[in-house]
């Protein structure tokens, strides 16, 4: 049987079970995936660290918080409330918001293979919501529930997820050394907390993004001759 729900740690503990969920060795295939990336270095617009830094540090502030980060702070909190139609109806708001095909199809299986996992690990919420489509937030926010991870640690490893999956994208695409990767994910660390701050009090109007190029972008990547990845 699957380990119970960990027990919370003195104040000031970091939450183990979450350096697992945001490793880049949880078996759900994140690394497959460049959220748009791999179309705008095509397109000439990332080709060096401070182009890579400005493009993952501004695409999580004005994208993922605003989007990502403000639903799953509502699909975290409504779990710790026992809101089931609160943690639906914030799903499915995400999962209508992807502005591409391939957004919404990388969400949807990164979201299958977490709940897929956590089914395997016996989490009971994931055998609760086998038969359902969720977002990658939501496999997430059932996942740091289970193992009683705070929502606004959760959120923060979310927007880690985010970050370092964009970094090590970058260097394979740009390309990159490994040290300009770890200077984007120095100064990932202070766009982390501004995003969390914005997505734990963004209004339900704010909720939502426009950018035009990276919905371009990612529509482009579709039928980019030669990828490396699936986003």
């Amino acid at each position: 049987m699957a380990d119970g729900p960990a027990l919370p740690g003195p104040p000031g503990t970091v939450p183990l079970h979450l350096l697992r969920l945001v490793s880049q060795g949880l078996p759900i295939g994140g690394f497959s995936y460049s959220r748009g990336l791999e179309a705008a270095v095509s397109a000439g617009w990332v080709s060096d660290e401070q182009a890579a830094r400005d493009w993952i540090l501004g695409t999580l502030r004005a994208n993922v918080a605003q989007l990502d980060g403000a639903l799953f702070w509502r699909m975290a909190t409504a779990l710790e409330a026992d809101d089931r139609e609160g943690f639906g109806s914030a799903n499915a708001w995400l999962m209508a918001a992807r502005e591409s095909r391939e957004f919404r199809l990388e969400d949807r299986r990164l979201g299958e293979a977490l709940l897929r996992l956590l089914d395997d690990l016996e989490v009971p919420a994931a055998q609760r919501y086998r038969d359902q489509a969720l977002t990658y937030p939501a496999a997430f926010a059932l996942a740091a529930h289970h193992w009683r991870i705070a929502p606004a640690s959760a959120l923060r490893g979310l927007l880690w997820v985010y970050a370092e999956g964009q970094v090590m994208a970058a260097i394979r695409l740009v390309p990159l050394g490994h040290t300009a990767g770890q200077r984007i994910l120095i100064g990932a660390v202070e766009a982390i907390e501004q995003a969390a701050g914005r997505a734990q009090s963004v209004s339900d109007d704010e909720i939502g993004t426009l950018s035009p190029a990276l919905a371009m972008a990612s529509a482009w990547h579709e039928t980019q001759y030669s990828r490396l990845f699936q986003s």
